[in-house]
């Protein structure tokens, strides 16, 4: 070892401010003050279980609470914006024309363009502004995003046979 580079140690006195417990150690320092000790500290004198008790069960008790309230709402908005049905006709991505028309005409979300659907092509191909690639383009974009599009109605055939057996009477 290389002389003269090692401090000094002294057999140093500690005393507790909290609650004046004295003890002898070795330090480099001849007195040495402490805030807490383990005699009056509440993690070693079993006091931190009964201040956890009184005041933090209830404490925590609502924070959860709390934070399960607010983990149900938010996925309760976030499923309703995934609700189809709810959604604007702005988020299918048409162009301004067909747009504009299914607006003008009273068509505002994809509930309603679904409705329109059911009616058959040709109420959609009615209105002003939306035409057959329109048309085309909300078939493909509503099924990207799973919806499963209405059956249109059918229209029922007259039948042929009655009119040439009338006519050979």
């Amino acid at each position: 070892m290389k002389a003269d580079i090692h401090p000094t140690v002294y057999d140093a006195k500690v005393t507790c401010a909290s609650c004046g417990n004295t003890w002898v150690t070795t330090s480099t320092k001849k007195e040495l003050r402490v805030d807490v000790c383990s005699n009056c500290h509440p993690f070693y004198t079993g006091e931190s279980a009964k201040i956890l008790d009184v005041e933090g069960q209830v404490d925590r008790f609502y924070k959860k609470l709390s934070a399960r309230q607010s983990y149900v709402e938010e996925q309760k908005t976030r499923e309703e914006s995934t609700n189809v049905n709810n959604r604007s006709v702005d988020d299918l991505g048409l162009t301004p024309r067909a747009t504009d028309g299914l607006k003008r005409a009273g068509v505002l979300n994809i509930g309603q363009l679904l409705e329109k659907f059911a009616e058959g092509d040709t109420a959609l191909l009615a209105i002003n502004g939306f035409g057959q690639s329109a048309l085309t383009a909300a078939k493909k974009k509503l099924r990207a995003l799973d919806v499963v599009l209405p059956e249109p109605p059918k229209v029922e055939k007259t039948e042929k046979a009655e009119k040439p057996a009338e006519a050979a009477e």
